[in-house]
Parts: structure tokens; C-alpha cells; sequence
């Protein structure tokens, strides 16, 4: 069963609430004010009332009064989208909506203070009207202002060029709950960057449990293939991380169409709203799987030959990515090697930490095939390459591919299994010479170490050694548990059904379903 889990408030929506309250109330006082001085300038003093006794009364009715019609127009406002970005209000007939409201709302104030209320409420008709003028222009305006400064002074900004702007400071994670994004959040924040992170948070919040309490973590409990949910969290962002996607093989090998419309049709349109919404930076995390298999050692500018699903898929996201950047809008590519090591959300799905755990627990370490080269980067390498990629200058990003790894850790299967056999020795190494995987490649990593100066701290045995007390230490009871496995927890979870159900919009904005082979056309 899948929690529920809590979203904070923006600063944002809290703000614009304030506002409106501060404003209702001031310009309830400024009515009272014009009509005590229309009394004093054009009318005779009433009769057994001095002016100082007017004023008593009318302040006394504000104080009696302002707060039932503040509450009504809030919860007015809330239904009409001034907080939520409602269509309408988003809309070209913005002006029109807020009119709308605040004239709803002194209505229905007006119903309960004269009619229901008039023993308790007795503000004054006369200045309730001129209350409801003075608001509705002054709303009206500062509305105005806002769609001014989103549309025009805020536009001008982001067309200066970045490095005049300052350096990046709210972010936009999206995926960022599982095994790279657990381990990238804790940089991000002790960096000092404004982070939200939008995730379906399928895996629960304990991957990010050390973090959810951080005052500049704001998190949004949402499918990152909900347009709507997109746009709302992508206002104010500098800088897009998208890391969310079915990842691995046999994950993706379970649903053809699903993995084409999460991997694929969905950061299409995530990148869309990116660049419509002034976002300087899109940083995608794609893999060297697109090298597919090769003999030879590969750059950033070897023909890619993905030889999975879900590698065909990350190319053609590239391709779709590469596509959409512009002077403005920056798309930085990082090919992560295979990552092995302990995060927030550990996998054991992956070769390293699969057969350290196997050497721990099972006293076995068996290798298919063995001679096929991986390059192999630590979860948290991969989070500080991410971090110094959203660091570096714009000239040395922009759109940009990288490999993300070193050279010293290309490795052939056999090897990973004999230094895990030389830490334990008393586990049986087995191989057998059925490959499982076609693929093969070594990666060259020279262009992310001289371009931004990228050296990972981390080595395979070092990895090693973390699994290891990970898994003697108790904070990994069971490596076969379901929630290490992209796949098992797919699969045995009943999630699939879950992130097929109500999606299929997604196909029909297509004409159908959407094949790898129509997307990498666009090449």
C-alpha cells in the first residue's frame, strides 16, 4: 500500500495569502476613513452623536467585523485559484476572475453580516461599499504587477546572460528519492541551495529521512508525468536535475509502453516546461549503457549503439534534449557509469553491491560470462559530479555530454569478482559461461576530469568494504528484500498496475504509442 505523504507550503502560496490579507484589511480601514471624512466635511453632526463617538463606532465594527470577511474572501480567493494557479486565473482572463471574487466575497460577507450576523456585525453599508471599490482595485493592481514582473522585469532577467546573474540557487529535483538522488539531496543542502524535490516517493520517505526536516527542502509528493503538477513546481527554479525514470534492464524490459512514456514522452515534457518557464540549467541523467557493446575505449564522441530498452530510451531523450537547447537554456548530458556503493535507497540489482552481498551473506560469488568491461562510479561520486556540473560555468556546460566515472575504474566482471573474492576469501567463486548481457564497454572519462576538474573519491573496493559493513552492521537485514530491486519492487508491489492506471492521455497526445524507433528518427 502507498502512503501518503506531506507537502510543505510554499513560501510563495504563504506569502500571497499574507498579502491579500494585509491588503483587505487596509483598504476596509481606508473605507471607513473616506466615510468618517465625508460626515465631518458634508454632513451636519448627528444627533446625540459627537464625531469622536462615529469614529469609536466604526473602529469598533472593524474590529468585530474584519475577520469573518477576510476569512470569506480567503477561502473565495482559494477556490478560485488565486493560491493553486487555477486555469482560469492562469489565464487571459485573470482580471476578470479576481473581479469576480472579491465581489463574491463582500456578497456573501454582506448575506451573513446583515442578514444572519446583524446583532454581532454592524459595519457600516455605506463604507462596505466603498471597501469593496478600494479592494477590488487594489487586488486587481498588485495582480497586474505580479503577471508584470513573471511576464516582463523577470523575462528581462533571464535574458541576461547567466554568469551576469549570479550563481544557480534554487534547484528542481525531480526522481530525487531513490538511489542517486538520496545521496545528492544532503550536497545540494549543505551547499546552501533552495531545493525542491518533485517525486512520487514510491519507495517511502525513509531515503530522504535524514533530510526532510532541512528548512530549504520543500517537497512535492507528485507523477512527474502530470503536467499541471510540473509547472507548479518548476516556478522560481533555476536549475532542473531530472533523474526520475524506470532504471536498469529488466525493470524496463517489464513495459515497453510504459518505460517509452515515463523515460522518454515524460522528459520531453518536462524539459517543455523547463524552458517555457526561464530555467537556465537542465541537467539529465542518462548512463553508458547507450555505448550498447564495442571493443574499443569510448569518448563522449563514439557512436552510440544501446543494445536495451532502457538504454535506446535515455538516447532518445538525449536526442530530444539536445534538441530543445538554446542560448538561454542550457542542457547538460551526464552518462554515469554503473554505480555500485550504499545511499539513502540502496539497490542490490547492480552488479558490485549484488556480488559483495552475495560473498557476505551466501558465501558465493558466481559470474556470468566475465570477460565484459563496465565503468564503475560510487553512488555519492555521482551526486558530487552532479553537484559541480550545477557549479560550473555556463560556457563549459552548455549543452554538453559527459561521462561520469574514471579511468581507473573500467573493470572486466571477472575482475570485480576476484577483488571481491580476495576481501573474502572464504566465499566460492564460480563462473559460468552463460552471458546474460550483450553488453561490453570501456569509457573514457577525460573530458568531465579537464572540464570541470570531476575526480571521483571513491574506488570499487572501498565500495566494497561499505557494502560489507552495511550489511554486517544490520543496516541491511535482507540484500533479496524487494524494495534493493527496481525490478522485484515493480513487480511484486503491484506498482505497475499503479503507474499505469490514468496515463494513458500520455499516448493519446500521440496518436497511439510512441516507439523507441519513431523517437530516435528525430536524430
Amino acid at each position: 500500500m502507498i502512503k501518503k505523504y506531506w507537502i510543505k507550503p510554499t513560501k510563495e502560496v504563504v506569502l500571497r495569502v499574507l498579502a491579500d490579507i494585509v491588503l483587505i484589511s487596509l483598504s476596509v480601514l481606508a473605507a471607513l476613513f473616506i466615510r468618517f471624512i465625508y460626515l465631518v466635511l458634508l454632513e451636519e453632526e448627528r444627533a446625540g452623536s459627537s464625531y469622536r463617538d462615529i469614529l469609536l463606532s466604526y473602529l469598533r465594527s472593524y474590529s468585530e467585523s474584519i475577520w469573518l470577511l477576510v476569512l470569506i474572501s480567503l477561502v473565495v480567493f482559494a477556490l478560485s485559484g488565486f493560491y493553486t494557479h487555477g486555469r482560469a486565473y492562469h489565464g487571459r482572463y485573470k482580471v476578470l476572475v479576481v473581479a469576480q471574487a472579491i465581489s463574491l466575497g463582500f456578497l456573501i460577507y454582506a448575506f451573513f453580516a446583515y442578514f444572519i450576523l446583524r446583532d454581532v456585525t454592524t459595519f457600516p453599508r455605506g463604507a462596505l461599499i466603498i471597501a469593496w471599490g478600494i479592494t477590488l482595485i487594489v487586488l486587481v493592481l498588485a495582480r497586474l504587477w505580479a503577471y508584470l514582473w513573471h511576464g516582463v522585469v523577470r523575462k528581462e532577467w533571464y535574458q541576461t546572460p547567466p554568469e551576469q546573474r549570479g550563481r544557480i540557487r534554487n534547484v528542481l529535483v525531480i526522481g530525487g528519492a531513490g538511489y542517486i538522488g538520496s545521496a545528492l539531496l544532503p550536497k545540494l543542502l549543505d551547499r546552501g541551495y533552495n531545493v525542491r524535490l518533485l517525486d512520487l516517493l514510491l519507495y517511502g520517505e525513509e531515503p530522504i529521512q535524514n533530510v526532510l526536516s532541512h528548512p530549504n527542502l520543500e517537497v512535492v509528493q507528485a507523477d512527474f508525468r502530470q503536467v499541471d503538477r510540473v509547472v507548479e513546481a518548476m516556478r522560481g527554479i533555476d536549475a532542473v536535475i531530472h533523474l526520475g525514470a524506470i532504471v536498469g534492464d529488466p525493470a524496463c524490459a517489464l513495459d515497453e509502453d510504459l518505460t517509452i512514456e515515463i523515460n522518454v514522452m515524460a522528459t520531453r515534457m518536462i524539459a517543455e516546461v523547463a524552458k517555457g518557464s526561464d530555467v537556465s540549467r537542465f541537467i539529465f541523467a542518462s548512463t553508458c549503457s547507450v555505448y550498447g557493446a564495442s571493443d574499443h575505449t569510448l569518448d563522449e564522441r563514439s557512436n552510440p549503439n544501446p543494445v536495451s530498452l532502457y538504454a535506446r530510451s535515455k538516447l532518445a531523450s538525449e536526442v530530444a534534449l539536445h534538441k530543445m537547447a538554446t542560448d538561454r537554456f542550457s542542457v547538460v548530458i551526464l552518462r554515469f557509469g554503473t554505480v555500485y556503493g550504499i545511499s539513502g535507497r540502496t539497490r542490490f540489482d547492480l552488479v558490485v553491491n549484488l556480488l559483495a552481498a552475495k560473498a557476505v551473506v551466501d558465501r558465493l560469488i558466481t559470474i556470468y560470462g566475465g570477460d565484459q568491461w563496465r565503468p564503475f562510479i560510487h553512488v555519492d561520486d555521482t551526486a558530487a559530479a552532479v553537484l559541480k556540473i550545477i557549479e560550473a560555468p555556463r560556457s563549459v556546460v552548455h549543452n554538453q555530454i559527459f561521462n561520469v566515472g574514471s579511468d581507473q575504474q573500467n573493470y572486466t566482471i571477472n575482475k570485480v569478482g576476484e577483488l571481491i573474492h580476495d576481501m573474502i576469501p572464504d566465499a566460492e567463486l564460480t563462473h559460468q559461461d552463460i552471458d546474460l548481457d550483450p553488453r561490453n564497454y570501456r569509457v573514457d572519462f577525460g573530458k568531465i576530469a579537464d572540464a570541470i576538474g570531476f575526480y571521483p573519491l571513491w574506488t570499487v573496493k572501498m565500495g566494497v568494504e561499505q557494502v560489507i559493513q552495511a550489511i554486517q552492521s544490520g543496516r541491511v537485514s535482507d540484500y533479496r528484500d524487494a524494495r534493493y530491486s527496481n525490478v522485484k519492487f515493480l513487480k511484486e508491489e503491484g506498482l505497475l498496475d499503479l503507474l499505469r492506471k490514468d496515463h494513458r492521455w500520455a499516448y493519446d497526445l500521440n496518436g497511439g504509442s510512441l516507439h523507441i524507433d519513431e523517437l530516435e528518427s528525430l536524430h
